[in-house]
């Protein structure tokens, strides 16, 4: 058989599956919150999602965990984001589904634990609900253009190749794909400057009272078994916590990396597949120490690996402004704000996690997001939220988590409303309108 590097395919005509006024991609916190909001502003939405359930990492990747809820505000915890993410917060908790929020990073912020299958309950409700249309099992792999607007998004599924028509998009994507395939502006930080993944676990079978704190604990033990000779682990330190139950807990302890020791791209297909098995091998090895050290884990053993790695960075856009970290750290106000982060900057570095916190001794302890964010301005009928929002790799270490990702969604949800009803590109939205809707809808926008 002769070697190719390439085949040539046949021209083909794609059938049209639907016709929307407004396609998300992507069904994690922004693109659950975008679809939404565009679907209760009266807008026919279709939600495309490739797994068989909403979430994103916070149910494929196993997190169980929604960070940035809420902001440490000179010393008093308070929710920073409103809205969508209170009503998915309700929702989980009529399931049954919520344990109280725990402070995390030494004490100094506060997290929210959930249980997985209670947040796919709530999410599948809240979507349906709004009346938006779920289309799970597809992947985008690309769009049609009309100039410089998008005009469908192509998916692919078990029925083949089909197209999805509408007026805007939503790029919750994660990745930028909708972007990257639209020809707007992004960056790509190279594989030893991006974000490493991680995949996370759970743990049965705990006794929790043995355990104690072990969140605290067992990062010291884990150090010194390395000063003691151990090979290093494949990141220093180990994130557990119980579930809502004290028996069952999460771990979040491994770090991804390709021979070079660069984290794995989450863009590439062979290295999305080393990270795979390599997470699983690590999880393992983490999980293997702790069982047999950690008081309280004695007769432990894992009960679930999240179903796909958990990528933290890949593209980000390049859009009408770059949340940065300084904005994040000096706790930034905006004009056209549309949310509320107070998560630190969590970076995922080579054999580590980095906390920076907010400047100075008592700080506000939150920054606010701009609409600008979100805009592609090359691409006037597409918004792009969550960690593919534009934002450089600092400030992104911090406003890539569920509760601002949330609040990205459910601006760009209801952006995208006013500009299918006013006839204008994304960029001429009127920021008042928006802020005056989303407050309505009791998002958060600035605190007391």
């Amino acid at each position: 058989m002769s070697s190719r590097n390439t085949v040539e395919e046949p021209g083909r005509r794609t059938a049209v599956y639907r016709q929307a006024d407004v396609v998300v991609l992507g069904g994690g916190p922004t693109g659950i919150a975008a679809a939404a909001a565009a679907a209760r502003a009266g807008l026919t939405t279709v939600l495309v999602e490739r797994s068989g359930y909403l979430g994103g990492a916070g149910t494929g990747g196993g997190l169980s965990t929604f960070c940035g809820m809420y902001a440490n505000v000179h010393g008093e915890h308070v929710q920073a984001v409103g809205g969508i993410a209170t009503e998915i917060l309700e929702r989980v908790a009529a399931y049954d589904g919520l344990r109280p929020p725990h402070l995390s990073f030494a004490d100094r912020i506060q997290a929210q634990a959930y249980d997985i299958p209670a947040y796919r309950f709530a999410a599948d409700d809240l979507i349906l609900d709004s009346g938006a249309e779920l289309i799970f099992h597809a992947f985008g792999v690309g769009v049609l253009m009309d100039g410089d607007r998008i005009d469908a998004l192509l998916i692919e599924s078990k029925e083949g190749r089909m197209a999805l028509s509408a007026r805007f998009f939503i790029d919750a994507s994660g990745d930028g794909d909708l972007a990257y395939w639209a020809g707007a502006t992004l960056e790509h930080s190279d594989r030893h400057h991006l974000t490493y993944p991680s995949t996370m676990f759970r743990i049965n079978h705990v006794d929790p009272e043995e355990a104690g704190a072990a969140w605290k604990t067992l990062p010291k033990m884990m150090d010194a078994a390395v000063v003691g000779g151990r090979p290093p682990f494949p990141r220093r330190g180990a994130i557990v916590r119980p579930q809502r139950d004290g028996i069952e807990w999460r771990a979040n302890a491994t770090q991804l990396r390709t021979s070079d020791g660069g984290a794995i791209d989450g863009t590439k297909l062979a290295e999305l597949s080393l990270g795979e098995v390599q997470g699983r091998r690590q999880a393992q090895e983490v999980f293997s120490f702790i069982k047999k050290n950690h008081p309280g884990f004695e007769d432990a053993y894992i009960v679930d690996i999240g179903p796909d790695i958990g990528i933290r960075e890949t593209r980000r856009l390049v859009g009408a402004y770059q949340l940065t970290l300084d904005d994040v750290l000096g706790c930034a106000d905006f004009e056209d704000s549309i949310g509320l982060n107070g998560w630190p900057v969590e970076a995922h570095v080579d054999g580590n996690v980095e906390i920076r916190w907010h400047y100075g001794d008592n700080p506000r302890g939150y920054h606010q997001l701009p609409y600008r964010m979100l805009v592609a301005p090359s691409v006037p009928n597409l918004l792009v939220g969550g960690r593919c929002a534009s934002m450089t790799s600092g400030g992104h270490s911090a406003a890539r988590v569920a509760g601002p990702c949330f609040a990205m969604g459910q601006a760009a949800g209801t952006a995208a409303a006013l500009a299918v009803a006013d006839g204008v590109a994304a960029a001429d939205v009127s920021v008042p309108r928006l802020q005056a809707s989303l407050r309505e809808q009791g998002a958060i926008l600035e605190l007391p």
